[in-house]
Formats: C-alpha cells, structure tokens, sequence
C-alpha cells in the first residue's frame, strides 16, 4: 500500500515538473529572443526531458506495481489513448528540442543578436500544441480512475 502511495506521489509531482518546464519553455519562446534566452531554454529542456521520463517510469511502475494492477489498466482503452498522447507529445518535443540546440549552438558566435522571430514563432507554437495535448493526459488518468473505459 505505501509503494502504491509513493509511486502515485512521484506520479503525480512528475506530471507537475512536466508542465512547469513546458510552461517555462512557452513563456521564454518568444520574440526577441537573446542568446542568454536560448542557453536557457536548453536546460529548461534538459529539465523537461528529465521529468518526461520520470513521468514514464514512474507511470509504468504504477502499472505493473501498484495496488489496481496491469489487467486495471491494459484492458482500458483510455489507458491507450493516455500513452498515445505521451507519444505524440514526445515525438512533438523533438522539433523544438532541436532548434534549442541549433540556437544554442548559433548564439554562442553571435551572442548579441537575437533569435529570428519566424523560428521562434513557428516553435512556440509546437510547445503550446504540446502543453495543450499534455493537459490532456491527466483527464484521461481522472477518467481511468472513475471507471470509464472498463
């Protein structure tokens, strides 16, 4: 009972270290973007990796270790449809993660000159789709919890 606690605990704070950073990534995307601005969205994604992880590992430990049991959640559809969203919003993560990198790396020659604003928009808006599409994975865990599915 107390690892099903804790692993929902860590679940839980895991899934807020997420969209904080993700939140963090928004806010600091935008025009007018500074090299120092760049350097740091670099390791508020590093950050964002981390706790993406984390949210995966301890997910599936609540699966295969926690008190409902992987038959609760591997014969839920909504189960899948919450994993498909990680998904996609990992694979979405992958676009912005790169040009973060590609300005880090351009900034360090030119420090002083900011971000073109059509790069920084056109990613700006890939972490908004991702926080929109990660804001739903908590509703499906809500729906799971509440039966629906089964």
């Amino acid at each position: 009972m107390l690892l099903d606690v804790l692993l929902a605990y860590i679940h839980f704070l895991s899934m807020i270290a997420a969209v904080s950073t993700l939140a963090v990534e928004a806010v600091l995307c935008r025009p007018g973007l500074t090299a120092r601005g760049a350097r740091l969205l670099g390791r508020v994604d590093i950050l964002y990796f981390g706790a993406a992880i984390l949210v995966l590992t301890s997910g599936l430990l609540r699966v295969f270790f926690g008190l409902k049991g992987a038959a609760f959640y591997l014969n839920n559809p909504i189960f899948y449809v919450k994993i498909g969203l990680f998904l996609i919003v990992g694979l979405l993560s992958i676009t912005p993660t790169l040009q973060f990198i590609r300005w880090g790396r351009a900034t360090r020659n030119t420090p002083e000159q900011p971000v073109a604003t059509l790069e920084v928009a056109r990613v700006a808006r890939m972490v908004y789709i991702e926080l929109g599409l990660l804001a739903l994975i908590p509703l499906m865990g809500v729906l799971m919890a509440r039966g629906y599915g089964h």
